[in-house]
């Protein structure tokens, strides 16, 4: 199978196709169902939270990528310098969210507070369309952006949101650091539609890991 054209995202429109294929990407993840528990909310509010941080990565403060299909989306962001909060961060996530606004500033908090300090780059959000998993497509775009980070002698740090998670970024040279999860709520109390917590997984990815993702 050829490798997929990506490009970098610079443009609304594209900005906009990155941000809902995420969220529908996620839709299913307990991190979802937890931060948004309304179910007729979910949707339109968390497209809100994905399209505020993919401008934010757009417009500078990391990099998008897409395919040429429009099939898989990369959101990265550069933490070898000082990270910015994007533009009305707040009050977009408050309007969005309602009730739900201050799960937001825990995810938030939570995250900061163990976010690695060497200077690497952080893939915040990698999504596949579901008719489109399994053709190597998220791998093509963390490769693109791995070979960069390897000649450049950057690392790469990342959240995986489940175990099946966790085995593909293995395969990409990602390994679990120490402590690895990062808990919201609890998540111990999930029960079938009953999202009551979360957990994250933190793993970084030394720079130089080159590796084929098999």
């Amino acid at each position: 199978m050829s490798a997929p054209a990506i490009r970098v995202v610079t443009d609304e429109a594209d900005i906009a196709t990155v941000a809902t294929l995420i969220t529908a990407s996620f839709d299913h993840l307990d991190a979802n169902r937890y931060l948004i528990p309304d179910p007729e909310r979910r949707f339109d509010a968390m497209r809100e939270f994905f399209a505020v941080l993919t401008e934010h990565a757009a417009a500078g403060a990391g990099e998008v990528l897409l395919t040429g299909d429009g099939h898989a989306g990369a959101v990265w962001f550069d933490r070898t310098v000082e990270p910015t909060e994007p533009d009305g961060y707040a009050k977009r996530i408050e309007q969005a969210a309602g009730p739900y606004a201050e799960r937001f500033t825990a995810l938030d908090e939570a995250f900061e507070a163990n976010h690695p300090t060497d200077p690497h780059w952080h893939l915040a959000f990698l999504a596949v369309d579901a008719d489109h998993q399994r053709r190597g497509l998220g791998g093509a775009l963390m490769e693109h952006t791995h070979a960069e980070l390897d000649r450049r002698g950057l690392a790469a740090y990342l959240e995986a949101t489940n175990a099946d998670n966790r085995r593909v970024y293995r395969r990409h040279g990602y390994a679990d650091m120490t402590p690895s999860e990062i808990v919201l709520g609890d998540p111990r109390g999930n029960t079938g539609d009953r999202v009551v917590g979360a957990t994250f997984y933190r793993m970084w990815r030394p720079a130089g890991s080159a590796t084929s993702g098999r």
